[in-house]
């Protein structure tokens, strides 16, 4: 039986990190938080403080707020933050040389059977582990969705130099803290998520580029369609329920006409010229009337409600699951999530 954490470390403090905390926390592993910057670590307590409020109030917390606020500790000494740590898990920019700085550090620092996570959505864990060659195989991508406290999934990255030790020690913190591990075997650009997010994202580009369609009427086509059929089954479950022929001969006749642009879409550089880069900037290719917390705090209550009409609230339990197969690799009947 592989151990789990007794102890966790989350370098950088951002969007993500205050996330990781809160996750690593509820689920009974004391965290240390480690920024270079105070004023970093003092947003992330106020982060940290709003998620456990929100948890609370959506009842997706299943103990006291204060006791999983106590699991939590930060500092500014990343040396003294990982010591003790069995899994540290970098999010820092994504920045190949940043990250290079950080885990040269912290090859130093950790212990020397510390498991080295990256949360990197885009850079290829192989690159990553060649920037610290004599620890490289305990090197591993570690990648959540955000909000992490919300979103079930984490991808289990291994690297062409990843041990087999350290795969199986991430996607066990990864069960031991309540989230379900994607083990991707092959370091590809985008690894699962991204590479299907993406996808889908070049295709409605495309159709609004062609004037095929508004950009409302896509954008409703897939948060009310697609996205609301997709959250009780998966693509291949779907292709299972109409019959895999019919959906076979669909596909003759459409791949040809999917777009398979190899440069983003101009949409993206029209709003970027225009200041139109988002909700910090109260428009990109929505406009946005309330400040970026709120527009966020909306997004994830309507997330929880999701989750518990699937009837998946995913409090954590007093014990870590156990799954017959120690790499969670195939597919669970009825697993989509």
């Amino acid at each position: 039986m592989t151990e789990t954490p007794h102890a966790v470390s989350v370098v950088g403090a951002g969007t993500m990190g205050h996330g990781l905390a809160v996750q690593v926390a509820r689920a009974g592993t004391p965290v240390t938080l480690i920024d270079h910057r105070e004023s970093n670590l003092a947003d992330a307590r106020e982060r940290i403080d709003d998620a456990l409020a929100f948890l609370a109030e959506e009842s997706l917390l299943d103990a006291d707020v204060e006791a999983v606020r106590g699991r939590i500790d930060e500092t500014t000494d990343v040396e003294a933050g990982v010591g003790d740590a069995d899994l540290v898990l970098e999010t820092v920019s994504e920045d190949v040389d940043v990250k290079a700085e950080v885990f040269d550090t912290l090859a130093d620092a950790a212990s020397d059977d510390a498991v080295l996570a990256s949360n990197t959505s885009g850079i290829p864990i192989t690159d990553v582990g060649e920037t610290v060659p004599a620890v490289a195989d305990r090197v591993v991508g570690c990648h959540w969705w955000n909000p992490p406290y919300l979103m079930p999934l984490v991808e289990v990255v291994r690297g062409e130099a990843t041990s087999d030790e350290t795969v199986e020690r991430t996607r066990a913190f990864v069960d031991s803290v309540d989230r379900d591990p994607i083990v991707v075997e092959r370091d590809v650009p985008g690894f699962v998520w991204n590479r299907i997010q993406f996808a889908v994202l070049r295709e409605c580009m495309h159709i609004v580029e062609e004037g095929v369609a508004s950009l409302s009427d896509v954008e409703r086509a897939v948060r009310d369609g697609y996205a609301l059929r997709t959250a009780t089954v998966g693509p291949f479950e779907t292709v299972d329920l109409s019959g895999v022929d019919l959906f076979r001969d669909i596909a003759a006749e459409l791949y040809p006409h999917l777009a398979d642009d190899d440069e983003p879409s101009p949409l993206f550089d029209e709003r970027i010229e225009a200041g139109r880069n988002g909700v910090e900037d109260g428009a990109g290719f929505r406009d946005y009337d309330d400040p970026p917390a709120a527009v966020v705090r909306r997004r994830n209550e309507r997330i929880a409600a999701i989750r518990r009409a699937l009837g998946d609230d995913r409090t954590p339990r007093a014990a870590p699951r156990r799954r017959a197969s120690p790499t969670a690799a195939a597919p669970r009947e009825g697993a989509s999530r």
